[in-house]
């Protein structure tokens, strides 16, 4: 039904919806630049792109994408289906994070870069809300969170824990940065996405149909 919903709502209003798409994509690969250039830890997923950076000869914006394509296969067995959205985040959130990381001079002091920390997180936090709220699908490692919490039976919340841990793992023992902000993210996106969530979320026909339909009558075996 969820999948359903979804190629649904890709004909509803593309004029608003596809431009906030894009909008909150290219944010977020740019906030993620900024979390980079404070030189003070990043997210769990980031640590692991940086780590593989350091290995290999592509940007950190093609290791990106390169996870995202690997995560997608993961999908497969758990039968996720990528949506138009999938594919953008993939896409744009690897060119913004590769500008952004072009625009953004390295080795600065310590007072710009707890700014670039700070605003890195915020600005992460409201992209979310922002691609999330546009409602065109999820992003790989998003699905690879959902798909995983279904095929197991477990929470969200303990499924994404340890997609995260085994992801952190991973990339500080290739190289990469783990520090305070990679705390200060966990702490902060949440609940900053959570914030401005409700100013962005599009909430269109399909969802309305759905909510005004009468609930179906339970079969005799489950009264």
């Amino acid at each position: 039904m969820k999948q359903d919903l979804t190629y649904l709502r890709l004909a509803e209003r593309p004029l608003r919806r596809l431009p906030q798409l894009f909008i909150g994509l290219g944010l977020y690969g740019f906030s993620i630049a900024l979390t980079v250039r404070s030189a003070l830890g990043v997210s769990p997923w980031s640590v692991l792109n940086e780590g593989l950076e350091r290995r290999t000869a592509l940007s950190f914006g093609m290791v990106s994408a390169l996870v995202g394509v690997l995560v997608l296969l993961l999908w497969i067995p758990l039968r996720q289906r990528p949506t138009f959205g999938t594919g953008a985040n993939v896409i744009v959130v690897a060119c913004s994070s590769d500008l952004g990381l072009w625009l953004v001079p390295e080795h600065l002091g310590l007072p710009a870069r707890v700014g670039l920390l700070v605003g890195g997180v915020l600005l992460n936090g409201l992209s979310v809300a922002v691609y999330v709220g546009a409602r065109l699908g999820p992003g790989p490692r998003d699905g690879l969170m959902t798909g995983a919490s279904a095929a197991t039976g477990r929470s969200i919340r303990l499924v994404r824990t340890v997609i995260e841990l085994t992801v952190l793992a991973l990339g500080r023992l290739l190289g990469g940065s783990v520090g305070v902000g990679t705390v200060l993210y966990a702490l902060a996106v949440g609940p900053t996405a959570q914030f401005f969530l409700p100013w962005f979320a599009y909430r269109g026909t399909t969802e309305r149909a759905v909510d005004a339909a009468p609930a179906e009558e339970p079969s005799p075996a489950e009264r």
